[in-house]
């Protein structure tokens, strides 16, 4: 794909080589539809055959980074095997295709961070939050088990103690936290979030390119290693979508209050 072909991601260029990624649904927090939920898989091609690229800075408009997958999406997906294995398919490419990027990827975590949007927030190679930030997992909230990236990273960044804690719970995290954890590389201060993202990009951009891709890409065996614990997490994740637990989530977040699973009556 060419950065034209993209309807809910936007590109802009800066002289040094870096290049800055806008998820661009801000009417809806920047949820991801169907057709960005894609576009986030394939970003990283693009931006692994642009060789005026050197470093990707992804952040979102608005107030929210990305508020997780529009409920519409999941609604189309409980109980549809085609559609499960089509979001299966993206799911996993999602992952891979931002581990197999050498160019190192920063994170600018402006709001809410959940779902698709976290796993891009998390796997950048820094993940830099404003403290206004509020970050969840948030699958089982839903009703599914929690596929994504959770079960390739949350451990490796924060421990499994803390990552039990938050994957199981559905907890948010603000920005502080999440730092003193480990979860994310920073965070500062909202008015400082653009010009720590640029500082740090600007100083990969401007380093040892083979050095600094070749060092991400045998750091991230770390993660390739822990690849079959997130195949069967996804796999698990496709399999709740046939449970009746999905929709009860969905009516849940729509109303406003607390599921009452159908598995725990």
């Amino acid at each position: 794909m060419d950065y034209a072909d993209y309807q809910h991601l936007t590109f802009d260029r800066r002289a040094d080589g870096v290049l800055l990624i806008t998820i661009n649904r801000p009417e809806v927090m920047n949820a991801t539809n169907a057709r960005l939920h894609w576009e986030l898989t394939q970003v990283w091609l693009t931006v692994d055959a642009d060789p005026a690229a050197r470093v990707a800075v992804v952040t979102g408009a608005g107030r929210a980074f990305s508020a997780g997958g529009d409920l519409g999406m999941v609604e189309d997906t409980a109980g549809n095997p085609e559609a499960i294995a089509r979001t299966m398919r993206e799911a996993s490419d999602l992952v891979y295709n931002m581990i197999n990027l050498d160019k190192p990827v920063v994170s600018a975590i402006n709001g809410v961070a959940v779902g698709a949007g976290l796993v891009v927030a998390l796997l950048a190679d820094f993940s830099i939050a404003s403290e206004a930030a509020r970050l969840t997992d948030g699958h089982t909230r839903l009703g599914v088990a929690a596929g994504d990236h959770a079960a390739i990273i949350w451990p490796i960044l924060c421990g499994m103690a803390k990552a039990r804690y938050y994957l199981l719970t559905s907890d948010f995290l603000d920005g502080r936290e999440a730092e003193r954890i480990g979860l994310v590389s920073l965070c500062v201060p909202a008015d400082k979030l653009m010009d720590t993202a640029w500082d740090v990009a600007g100083r990969l951009a401007r380093g040892a390119q083979p050095a600094i891709r070749w060092t991400k890409r045998a750091l991230n065996n770390w993660l390739r290693q822990a690849g079959p614990i997130f195949d069967q997490s996804l796999a698990l994740e496709m399999l709740s979508f046939m449970h009746p637990d999905v929709l009860e989530g969905v009516r849940a977040i729509r109303e406003k209050r607390a599921p009452q699973f159908p598995s725990a009556r």
